[in-house]
């Protein structure tokens, strides 16, 4: 009986001897694919929204979201809407067309069209919509500031936009030499404000030098109200070798705010060219930035691990230091190291595959006209890179 009994309990543990060998290659074989879908699902890059959980959920100061409902509002009001400064502000970009005119769509194949809500565009229309999105945030924000491209004369570029201005720089503009080619216009456009300053020395016009992809959220006049003594403004991050980004520059509109800022970009354009002109087509004028800023002997770079305001004197200049998570937001960093979305934030930057949720942002803003609605948007798309 015993060996019956024995046979039996063999004969019932058969099936499953038999079967685990092959229900662990299966699971081995799940969790391989499910690895491999996540790496391609991380590098894939979408041509639609695609919303995930937003960050800083339950973090106090962040912005608090429910789907693209804010459960909490931004420091934004309609009473912000106008510059509380004083004064005038302008915003001051750099912006060219390459290659063929914007009336040339001899090259309109599906396959080179991007379509973001009912429209259609092709490669010089995209960056069109993208520069044209820029300006509408700004007046939509900061209604009495103005905006200024600086452009390469030879550039097919004309704006029928009230409060908008072409600034042709002559200059090397291609592609791999654009990011030198900004310092320089920037330097060359505060050259010529200094001379006007002087023919015209009442007249203060503070100047807010930023990349093209960003959307003012908020009202920027409070800085030059609520720092009175910083010639220019730079933002920064808890980035050891990139702390200081470059799409945000403030300068004070005074003859002495000009002045500095023009000499301490002279210094970043002599760094850049002597240390990093191999990367003049990416990054090299932040690594310059950088390389001034932290070449001080007493400059303290533990203060960019801290999301707090800041001044130092950098050779003469007397620098206010911003921290990105409020004045250079970007969705990244926002599931990042920023931990969400602060209340106060005022600038967002829609930096490499993010453009398209740049458009897709003003869209949602122009039907709705809650900002921080559309921010909740911004905010749960943070993870996610796009066609372009």
């Amino acid at each position: 009986m015993r060996l019956t009994s024995g046979w039996r309990r063999f004969l019932i543990l058969l099936p499953l001897v038999c079967f685990l060998p092959y229900f662990f290659s299966v699971r081995e074989l799940h969790q391989s694919r499910t690895s491999t879908d996540l790496r391609a699902n991380k590098s894939k890059k979408f041509d639609h929204l695609v919303l995930g959980l937003p960050a800083g959920q339950g973090l106090p100061n962040r912005l608090q979201c429910q789907g693209t409902k804010a459960l909490n509002k931004t420091h934004f009001s309609i009473s912000s809407h106008v510059s509380s400064s004083g004064d005038n502000i302008a915003f001051v970009t750099v912006f060219t067309i390459y290659n063929s005119s914007l009336n040339d769509r001899s090259d309109d194949k599906s396959s080179n069209l991007v379509v973001i809500g009912n429209t259609s565009y092709n490669k010089e229309e995209k960056s069109m919509a993208i520069l044209n999105t820029y300006i509408s945030f700004i007046q939509a924000t900061m209604p009495r500031s103005n905006v200024v491209i600086l452009t390469d004369p030879a550039s097919d570029l004309s704006m029928n936009r009230n409060g908008v201005s072409v600034y042709p720089i002559q200059g090397e503009y291609s592609r791999d030499k654009l990011m030198l080619q900004r310092i320089k216009s920037y330097i060359a456009f505060l050259e010529a404000r200094l001379q006007e300053f002087s023919q015209r020395p009442g007249d203060i016009n503070h100047y807010i030098f930023t990349d093209s992809d960003i959307a003012v959220v908020g009202d920027l006049g409070h800085i030059f109200r609520d720092f009175p003594n910083f010639h220019l403004a730079l933002t920064f991050r808890n980035n050891k070798d990139q702390p200081l980004n470059s799409g945000f520059i403030a300068v004070r509109g005074t003859a002495d705010g000009i002045l500095r800022a023009k000499i301490f970009l002279q210094e970043v354009l002599k760094v850049y060219k002597s240390k990093y002109i191999k990367a003049s087509r990416m990054l090299g004028d932040q690594l310059a930035l950088a390389w001034v800023v932290k070449s001080l002997p007493s400059f303290d770079s533990r203060r960019f691990s801290k999301a707090k305001a800041f001044q130092e004197d950098v050779d003469g200049a007397s620098v206010l230091f911003l921290p990105c998570a409020i004045y250079n937001w970007t969705p990244p960093e926002g599931a990042g190291q920023f931990h969400g979305m602060p209340l106060d934030v005022k600038v967002v930057h829609f930096k490499g595959s993010r453009k398209r949720l740049m458009l897709e942002s003003w869209n949602f803003f122009s039907s709705f006209s809650d900002i921080s609605d559309m921010l909740c948007l911004v905010l749960c798309s943070g993870r996610t890179k796009y066609d372009f």
